[in-house]
C-alpha cells in the first residue's frame, strides 16, 4: 500500500458528508479487462490448452489466485497457481508497456474529484507491479492512496482492501463511495459498508439497496456521489 498524503489530513469531524471515493482500476478506470483475458488465453495456449469464452465472466474482476486456480482446474493444465501468476503478470505487462486506454469519463471524474479536494484511493486486486505501471497512464498524484491485491491479507471479494483504504485516509467506510465494474469488487465494497456505484464492464450487475448501476463513468460526478451518502 502506498500513500502520498498523511492520513491525519482527512480525519473527520462527525459530519455525514461524503468523506472519500475509492475506485477500482481494471475495467473501471482503465480499459484493461480484455488485456487480462488475452493474456490468459495466450498463456494457456502456450501450455497447450484452449480457454472457453464462457469462463471469461467467471474470472473477471477476481483476485489472480482465484482466477488462476479456476483456469488450472478447468483446463487440467500442469502448472501451479504461483507459476501461472508469474506468467500472467508478464504477459499483461507486455500489453501495457505502451500505455493503457482510460475508460470514458475517467479523466474528467478524477480531475473533478481533485478540484473538490475529495480524498481518492485506487483499490485494485492487481499486484503492485501492475498498478505502478498503470499509474503512469492514470497519474500517481491523482490518488492519496493506492492499495494492491498483493499488499493485503485477503483481497476482493473480502472487504479488507476497502477497509484498508478507509483507514489509510482516515474515513468512515459508511461515508465513502466506491466505484467498481465487477460483482467481486462490488461484494468487497458492500461488505466494507461503503456505498457503491457499479459500472459493469463484462458481466451485468443488478441494482440493489445502497448500490446504483450506471452505464459509464460519464454518468458519475461529485454531486451524484455526495447524494449516495446524504440521500438528498
Amino acid at each position: 500500500m502506498t500513500s502520498t498524503v498523511p492520513a491525519s489530513l482527512f480525519r473527520t469531524n462527525g459530519s455525514s458528508a461524503l468523506q472519500a471515493v475509492f475506485l477500482d482500476m481494471d475495467g473501471t478506470l482503465v480499459d484493461t479487462e480484455g488485456f487480462w483475458w488475452d493474456a490468459e488465453v495466450e498463456v494457456f495456449a502456450d501450455l497447450g490448452h484452449r480457454l472457453d469464452e464462457a469462463w471469461r465472466d467467471i474470472v473477471v474482476g477476481g483476485p489472480m489466485t482465484r482466477s488462476a486456480g479456476y483456469l488450472i482446474e478447468s483446463t487440467g493444465a500442469d502448472i501451479t497457481v504461483a507459476e501461472l501468476t508469474v506468467l500472467l503478470n508478464e504477459k499483461f505487462e507486455q500489453r501495457i508497456t505502451r500505455g493503457v486506454p482510460l475508460m470514458p469519463g475517467a479523466e474528467r471524474l478524477l480531475a473533478e474529484l481533485a478540484r473538490h479536494n475529495i480524498p481518492t484511493a485506487l483499490v485494485s486486486a492487481s499486484h503492485r507491479r501492475i498498478i505502478d505501471r498503470i499509474l503512469a497512464s492514470l497519474g500517481r498524484d491523482r490518488f492519496a492512496l493506492t492499495v494492491a491485491g498483493d499488499e493485503v491479507g485477503r483481497t476482493k471479494p473480502h472487504p479488507e482492501p476497502y477497509l484498508t483504504a478507509a483507514r489509510g485516509v482516515g474515513a468512515d467506510p459508511t461515508l465513502c463511495a466506491v466505484i467498481e465494474d465487477t460483482a467481486t469488487g462490488v461484494a468487497a465494497a458492500e461488505a466494507a459498508g461503503c456505498r457503491v456505484v457499479a459500472v459493469p464492464s463484462v458481466a451485468p450487475i443488478a441494482p440493489s439497496p445502497g448500490r446504483v448501476v450506471v452505464r459509464s463513468l460519464e454518468e458519475v460526478n461529485v454531486p451524484f456521489l455526495r447524494t449516495l451518502i446524504t440521500g438528498i
